[in-house]
């Protein structure tokens, strides 16, 4: 006896939602990795090669490795320095202010002075840097 066979569909894998979930990780991937971080910045200041010497302003104004402020003779702390840079502002205008800071000296000293003499209106500001001395070819050990 012969028994009549049912016909199956051929079995199929839908591959279009595999497709659709590569591409999402895909561009999850892209995505994440193009916002990847930079952990630790190492700067060197400050030095500079191009640098020009220049005449000696009027108005020079120093920060020190421990965070004080020198303007001219005059030691300051962070709370003087506005009032001492609002007496010599209308010279600073004229013939600009040099800031001599030292390598370091923390950067949230430098840019308090240079938040006061934005303030004050003091628009030409030099950063006083030195030349580079001789690379010495000794090798640092780690």
């Amino acid at each position: 006896m012969r028994f009549a066979r049912r016909r199956r569909d051929p079995v199929e894998v839908n591959l279009t939602p595999l497709i659709d979930v590569v591409f999402l990780l895909l561009i999850f991937f892209m995505v994440s990795t193009t916002f990847e971080t930079r952990q630790a910045l190492e700067l060197e200041l400050p030095e500079s090669v191009a640098g020009v010497d220049l005449e000696l302003s009027p108005v020079t104004l120093v920060v020190t490795e421990q965070g004080r402020y020198r303007l001219g003779e005059r030691e300051l702390s962070a709370a003087e320095l506005s009032d001492a840079l609002a007496g010599e502002a209308e010279q600073a205008r004229q013939h600009g202010l040099v800031l001599e800071a030292d390598a370091r000296a923390v950067h949230a000293d430098v840019v308090r002075a240079l938040d006061q003499a934005g303030a004050l209106g003091i628009r030409q500001v030099r950063i006083a840097t030195r030349e580079p001395q001789a690379i010495s070819t000794q090798a640092e050990t780690p």
